[in-house]
């Protein structure tokens, strides 16, 4: 039976399970561990980075975290990363149209994945222009990460406008430990076809690894109809890696990356007045561009400083070709659409079937009778087109951070940040739309005692299209030892409208028609859209309540929190070009449990367990399609010895976007010593345990299992 936490008589966590009970059983049960811990001062902690930007331990940290090491990036055998984060707690995992990936902490919008900011190596990967993630799209391929850490919670105290839900932070292997060469080639079936080639190399004061990787494959077999579905995708990628020792205090680092490809896009124009075949589909050729330097200098053992530097471009090609009726080039029905919208589309629908709306408003009259004229002299013929729906985003990236230890136990991190982002796009903004970012940013640590942490942060941050805001966080951390803590946070966090929503100029320029329209080569397509202009922030409150502990005997982590977060503000309305009136009208509601478990009972073995619920509540039904009451993850990984290794893992959720999904994976490797080299064959079987789409009705397979093998080199 649900239960709800009473704080002077108010419900803070209405409508949970009664997972409480797990941080009693946790105090109880571990309490000789607990007292040993005490006595073990002498081994290193382990320490992230991603909660406050200052490095701590999971104990120590004001939230919920998740690390992937590289032993679970490389037992998963996952392909990419949204595969990889089915292992972190609370995270929603869907596929939209065309075989693209979006990724959720604890759901929104299906075809939208907006609230979540992404990082690699500091430097993120959010198009501020279209306010979206393309996965499959980032320069940077499995082989070349070490881990990623995940903040599963609002941080837009450490990381700014955009970090709302939840902040995943992919951090890249150094190039030092990355001598030598290392060459793999994966087959599969669904036209699995990937490789990775690397190489690395040191001097005197610096390392460096180059990198080539690809990846290919079929996508869903066939839509909801049976038929074949258009949506594979190919792609190279470039990563260029070094790292200097400039001094004995001084470091300088960089990167470069590259990725060059193809998504296929299945076609889903609608056309107006009738349905007439299309000349090819819409399919994307990508290309990103990215680069990265930062310099450190470490003034002493307590306190350091860097400077970090970034551009990257994102550039996407879509020309299509669509049909639809002459009349959609209408000079009167453009004109009857910018006066009265609703009353257009009646007329444009109505026109076909002969039911043509009345209205009191003589100008309007006039229009829809021409238009009616228009139609019986020839409006009605078909029509076809060249549609360029081409995006670029270009950013460029300045930060300052500086890291001071006031006394033994205070410590202040506080740094600013510089933004630029531009967007063309010829169709969504009628030419280029930019804009500036300033950010100031701090977090104050309080070690009051052994055992109490007192921490503290802020940002200001001002963008020239969004306004300014000031969100905080304030958290208080009890550590029973080191190793075991209790926290209780209260965060604010905030997302900026994109581009897109505040701003869209959305019109259609078709080149090339046949046969000509009204006598013209290129036509404006009827249908336009114009962004409100006036959006504001959408505006999250957080609390949460939680419990992290590693029991040194047996060799255990585990992290169990509470969490109710509110999100008001909200712009749920969908991307498309008819009648789009965005607004700040929505709100949503999150509340609900996650643990995680990770254990070593023996030398051979690890087990790892992860589960989440979810209760949410949204205004608007699209916002919640991709939240899964209860979901998570189990995981057995063991080395046989001689070589051998086995993962086996299980992901399952009730119900995204309505649909249920449970798989099975079993990964099999041998590493073998050839010629003084290390060679790694595996093989990877995926089963579904159900028989429903994955996430859309048209997302289907034709059969439940998928077998894919490798083969590793390192010399």
């Amino acid at each position: 039976m649900p239960v709800s936490l009473l704080i002077q008589g108010r419900s803070v966590f209405p409508g949970t399970p009664p997972y409480p009970r797990l941080l009693i059983l946790t105090a109880l049960l571990g309490g000789p561990a607990m007292a040993d811990d005490l006595f073990i001062d002498s081994t290193d902690l382990p320490q992230v980075l991603t909660a406050t930007r200052l490095k701590q331990s999971p104990a120590a940290v004001p939230g919920s975290m998740t690390v992937l090491d590289s032993a679970l990036i490389r037992a998963s055998g996952a392909r990419d990363i949204p595969e990889l984060l089915r292992l972190v707690p609370g995270m929603m995992i869907g596929y939209g149209a065309g075989n693209q990936p979006t990724v959720n902490y604890h759901g929104s919008n299906v075809n939208d994945a907006r609230r979540m900011q992404v990082l690699i190596d500091g430097r993120s990967v959010y198009r501020a222009g279209l306010a979206t993630v393309d996965w499959s799209d980032i320069p940077l391929a499995m082989e070349d990460i070490e881990r990623i850490e995940v903040f599963r919670g609002p941080n837009t105290v450490s990381y700014g406008a955009n970090a709302l839900m939840a902040v995943v932070n992919i951090l890249t292997r150094n190039p030092a430990d990355s001598h030598g060469t290392r060459l793999k080639l994966t087959r599969g079936e669904d036209g699995i076809n990937d490789f990775y080639a690397s190489h690395g190399f040191g001097w005197d004061g610096g390392d460096m690894r180059l990198s080539l990787s690809g990846q290919q494959d079929d996508g869903f077999d066939q839509d909801q109809f049976g038929q074949d579905y258009r949506d594979s995708r190919r792609l190279t990628r470039f990563n260029l890696s070094a790292s200097h020792n400039l001094a004995v205090d001084q470091t300088l680092e960089w990167q470069l990356a590259a990725k060059e490809g193809s998504n296929q896009r299945p076609y889903t124009y609608q056309p107006v007045f009738a349905r007439y075949e299309a000349g090819n589909n819409a399919d994307v050729n990508a290309k990103d561009y990215a680069g990265s330097l930062r310099w450190t200098k470490e003034f002493s053992a307590e306190h350091s400083l860097y400077i970090q530097g970034s551009a990257q471009h994102f550039d996407r090609q879509q020309v299509w070709r669509a049909c639809d009726a002459l009349q959609s080039f209408s000079p009167e029905l453009t004109q009857l659409w910018q006066m009265n919208p609703d009353f257009a589309e009646k007329v444009a629908r109505g026109v076909a079937a002969g039911d043509l709306p009345s209205s009191s408003d003589p100008v309007l009259s006039a229009l829809s009778n021409k238009v009616r004229e228009q139609w019986q002299a020839g409006g009605s013929q078909p029509v076809c087109g060249d549609v360029d729906q081409s995006t670029r985003e270009t950013r460029y990236d300045l930060e300052i951070q500086d890291t001071l230890s006031l006394t033994d136990s205070l410590r202040l991190l506080s740094g600013m940040n510089y933004r630029y982002d531009r967007a063309d796009s010829q169709t969504y903004f009628n030419g280029s739309l930019d804009d500036q970012t300033w950010r100031l940013f701090g977090q104050l640590e309080w070690r009051a005692d052994e055992h109490w942490i007192l921490q503290g942060g802020a940002m200001f941050e001002d963008s020239r299209l969004s306004g300014n805001s000031l969100t905080p966080r304030v958290a208080i951390n009890y550590l029973i030892t080191p190793r075991h803590g209790l926290r209780a946070v209260y965060s604010e966090a905030v997302r900026s409208p994109d581009m897109f929503e505040n701003n869209v100029n959305w019109s259609y320029t078709v080149k090339n028609l046949s046969p000509n329209a009204f006598g013209l080569q290129n036509g404006e397509y009827f249908v336009k859209t114009r962004g409100p202009g006036d959006l504001e922030q959408e505006r999250m409150r957080s609390r949460e309540l939680g419990y992290n502990g590693y029991f040194s005997d047996i060799d255990l982590s585990m992290d169990v929190k509470l969490f109710y977060d509110e999100i008001t503000g909200m712009i749920s309305e969908p991307l498309k070009n008819n009648q789009y009136i965005a607004s700040n009208a929505n709100k949503a509601r999150f509340s609900g449990s996650e643990a995680q478990l990770d254990w070593r009972p023996t030398l051979r073995d690890r087990l790892r367990l992860t589960y989440a619920y979810v209760d949410a509540w949204a205004s608007n039904p699209d916002d919640r399609r991709l939240s899964a009451r209860n979901s998570g993850s189990a995981g057995w990984l063991r080395e046989w010895g001689d070589g051998w290794s086995s993962a086996l893992f299980y992901y399952g959720d009730d119900a995204l976007n309505q649909y249920r999904y449970e798989r099975i994976d079993l990964r099999l490797a041998k590493r073998l010593r050839v010629y003084g080299s290390n060679l790694e064959l595996a093989a990877l079987w995926q089963q579904r345990l159900d028989d429903q789409p994955t996430t859309a009705i048209q997302n289907r397979y034709d059969s439940r299992h998928r077998l894919s093998v490798s083969a590793e080199l390192e010399f």
